[in-house]
């Protein structure tokens, strides 16, 4: 069977040469815009791509007020401190995401608490969340408090795994009743929507990552988007060192932050936008075909969830156990396909090994058979 399926692999991609997992398309003005960025002279972090990129990704979200920030982990350490999260208090997460979420929460001093997620969208369960809250939660007057530790509860960061959007109005609606900020970790859904809203602005801001691997790239970069303008006007205060506007003078009223992205790359920023949408087209296709194929293999493939418009950055098959899975990876990166198991869940790393972990079951399920399989645009 594994055969059967590099086989199709190489067809759908036409090549017998290394596949990689996820791999950057550049097809439209990447080299216009980066030589204009270099003949302009201004390549760091001032330059009318810096603007231009956040306009743009402001008007393709619906978000009243984009900022770029030089990595989508930097944006999110933002977020977290415009939101209020202060040291020792604790921030609800999934225990299944990518190690930068955590440890953004981690360097504002909060202690992150894990819960599961749901088989369907991958990302935070509200019925986890729900379950957590009812049990080990109290109101004070200045918020919500988990009995176990006398901490507040400041923050909730859901992720948007693999693009697939998460039950994000309910969670919305859980956070608001018991008074907890709603961040969202939409690093992978650029493109992705819940009940036709783009991902990232259900809560009170969301960040978005470019790094070289994701659906549009900027080499490096991030952004935070929000609908809460005032938020969005300090947040690029902070990411430029909380530097007072003035010609000449250095005059600084915040400990900020040197999270600026450079206008080169953000000229690269630009010209991927605009390839966006024609990305995501490929990439639905792409998910379809396998689809139909892992259909009658019998073999269970992620696909978007209900109400939800994914934009299938990477595309995830549920094998039927470790052993299964293990063997998997082995054959395909054997055979020059670049496959990769899902990260390890953050509450078996050493760092974060003693966070409290509430019921974890479709977590570990999951991280015991799933497998990303290449999901490049084919243009």
């Amino acid at each position: 069977m594994y055969k059967k399926i590099t086989d199709f692999i190489r067809t759908v991609y036409n090549t017998d040469d290394f596949i990689p997992l996820h791999k950057p398309s550049f097809q439209g003005n990447e080299k216009k815009y980066l030589l204009e960025c270099i003949d302009s002279t201004y390549v760091s972090s001032v330059g009318r791509f810096v603007d231009m990129f956040e306009k743009k990704v402001a008007d393709y979200t619906g978000a009243k007020k984009a900022v770029v920030t030089v990595n989508g982990t930097s944006a999110l350490h933002l977020a977290l401190i415009l939101c209020g999260v202060k040291p020792d208090q604790e921030v609800l997460t999934q225990s299944l995401t990518f190690i930068a979420t955590v440890n953004a929460i981690s360097y504002t001093g909060a202690v992150p608490v894990f819960l599961d997620v749901d088989k369907e969208t991958l990302g935070m369960s509200p019925d986890s969340l729900k379950g957590f809250l009812n049990n080990y939660s109290k109101m004070k007057e200045d918020g919500c408090y988990n009995k176990l530790t006398d901490r507040k509860i400041a923050a909730c960061v859901p992720m948007h795994t693999f693009g697939h959007p998460v039950k994000i109005a309910e969670i919305a609606q859980i956070c608001s009743k018991y008074k907890i900020e709603l961040i969202e970790d939409a690093a992978e859904s650029i493109g992705s929507k819940y009940q036709d809203k783009h991902t990232g602005l259900f809560g009170k801001v969301g960040i978005i990552s470019f790094n070289g691997n994701k659906i549009i790239t900027t080499g490096g970069g991030g952004m935070l988007i929000t609908n809460d303008q005032e938020l969005g006007v300090k947040a690029k205060h902070l990411s430029t060192q909380a530097k007072k506007n003035h010609r000449w003078e250095y005059d600084h009223d915040f400990t900020g932050y040197n999270y600026r992205m450079p206008n080169i790359n953000a000229a690269l920023g630009v010209a991927q936008l605009e390839n966006l949408d024609m990305f995501i087209i490929n990439k639905r296709e792409l998910a379809n075909e396998y689809s139909g194929f892992f259909s009658n293999l019998g073999i269970g493939f992620v696909l978007e969830p209900v109400g939800s418009y994914s934009n299938y950055w990477l595309n995830a098959i549920l094998l039927e156990n470790r052993q299964d899975r293990d063997n998997f990876l082995k054959y395909t990166n054997d055979n020059k396909i670049m496959t990769r198991p899902l990260w390890k869940p953050m509450h078996k790393l050493r760092m974060y090994e003693n966070c409290y972990a509430y019921d974890l079951n479709n977590t570990e399920y999951i991280e015991e058979r799933l497998v990303n399989i290449p999901s490049s645009v084919r243009i």
